[in-house]
């Protein structure tokens, strides 16, 4: 005779979000939550850039202020934060300043308005609280799309890049990239208002502001399109088919590029004709030539019997660059990262002028990072830490060597 098994109550397992899907809205545990995850980072990026300043000072015999926040492009943001835009240069002419965007000049006013600060401290300040923002930035978009050992790692890598000494300098690549990695993270996380508005900060900061706005734009349209798709019976029914959703992304579109276009054509209505901000920076010797000017002064690295450090390295580091942008592809990262990685190379190796600066013009391409952070966290914690005391090293000689050797802004 059969027994009557009693029924057992099956507890459905708690829902998880899948990979790539929308977290909660920011709240107060989470944002928590996320800066316990980050601090390990945080801490060991604050550790790397701290001894990176510190190695120099002993080569010179200017004061922190002096070597950090008083030289190369500082000067100009400085000249603007105080005096305004309107003047008129030796070398460059009329408009001259307009090369620079505004919103590290306005924060650098907004902060000596507010507080004691002389205008050189205030962007000094800026400078370095922006660059604990864009390691943060980093190890988050690193974190979700690569788990938090490489983004711990790639955080240590961003501040040992051949330029790294100017993310502790009073420059704008800390303050883009910061715009640029948490715009990345919107995007990776479906927070499309704050990623256009993010785009809109990062296009007002730097010329490659465009990328950001590229890429949000692209990524947003993207998402539209794949939400018009009819749906199958058993597949779920996609996030853009939301009318919220849906003027979210449209939202983004629209948002996105305004901050580098009104600038552009505010230069433009200032200079009297469409292309005012192009000519601007003709002027300073920069333009847009698909890579020749790059590739005749990489050549020249290999075939000059004479040739300078930084030359060398410079080359070296675009060469690198195009690599790991390779890499990324065949890697198959999230599309966003290599949209942003792709249009930063491309405008880095595409733009005539200032060779001596395209390593810092790629600090922002910190996706690069990822291919080298992700075998290294995955090795030993010796060989780990063996490989970075070396890279640290090698990087802070060559930031002693660039702002106490070369004449050339880092």
């Amino acid at each position: 005779m059969s027994q009557v098994q009693p029924r057992t109550r099956v507890t459905p397992p708690p829902h998880r979000p899948a990979a790539g899907t929308a977290r909660p809205k920011g709240s107060g545990p989470i944002l928590a939550g996320a800066a316990r995850r980050a601090w390990p980072a945080l801490a060991l990026y604050a550790l790397v850039r701290t001894v990176g300043v510190l190695v120099i000072l002993p080569h010179t015999d200017r004061s922190v202020l002096q070597v950090l926040a008083s030289r190369f492009d500082t000067t100009w943001y400085v000249l603007i934060a105080e005096e305004g835009y309107p003047a008129t240069c030796p070398v460059q002419g009329e408009l001259c300043r307009y090369a620079f965007f505004p919103l590290y000049p306005g924060l650098i006013r907004a902060v000596t308005a507010l507080t004691p600060l002389s205008a050189q401290w205030a962007a000094w300040l800026i400078a370095v609280t922006a660059s604990l923002a864009a390691a943060w930035g980093v190890y988050a978009v690193v974190e979700r799309v690569a788990g938090r050992r490489a983004g711990i790692v790639s955080v240590v890598l961003w501040g040992l890049v051949p330029h790294a000494v100017v993310e502790s300098m009073a420059y704008t690549e800390a303050l883009f990239t910061a715009f640029s990695a948490w715009a990345l993270y919107a995007v990776l996380t479906r927070r499309w208002i704050t990623a256009g508005v993010l785009a809109v900060l990062a296009g007002l900061t730097r010329p490659p502001g465009a990328a950001v706005a590229a890429t949000v734009a692209l990524c947003a349209l993207w998402a539209l399109w794949s939400g018009r798709r009819p749906a199958g019976p058993e597949e779920q029914q996609p996030h853009g088919r939301e009318p919220r959703q849906v003027a979210r992304l449209v939202t983004a579109v629209v948002l996105a590029p305004l901050g580098w276009l009104s600038w552009f054509g505010w230069v433009g209505y200032r200079a009297g004709r469409w292309d005012g901000y192009l000519r601007v920076q003709e002027r300073w010797g920069t333009s847009f030539d698909g890579g020749r000017f790059t590739l005749h002064r990489v050549t020249q690295v290999f075939t000059q019997q004479t040739v300078f450090l930084d030359s060398v390295v410079i080359a070296a580091t675009l060469t690198m660059a195009v690599v790991l942008l390779v890499v990324c592809h065949l890697q198959r990262l999230p599309a966003p990262l290599l949209i942003h990685a792709t249009l930063i190379v491309l405008i880095t190796v595409g733009c005539a002028g200032y060779f001596h600066s395209k390593a810092r013009f790629l600090i922002p391409a910190f996706v690069l990072l990822i291919p080298l952070a992700k075998p290294l966290a995955r090795a030993r914690p010796a060989v780990v830490c063996t490989l970075l005391t070396g890279a640290a090293l090698i990087s802070n000689a060559y930031g002693i060597y660039l702002l106490t050797v070369s004449d050339h802004s880092p």
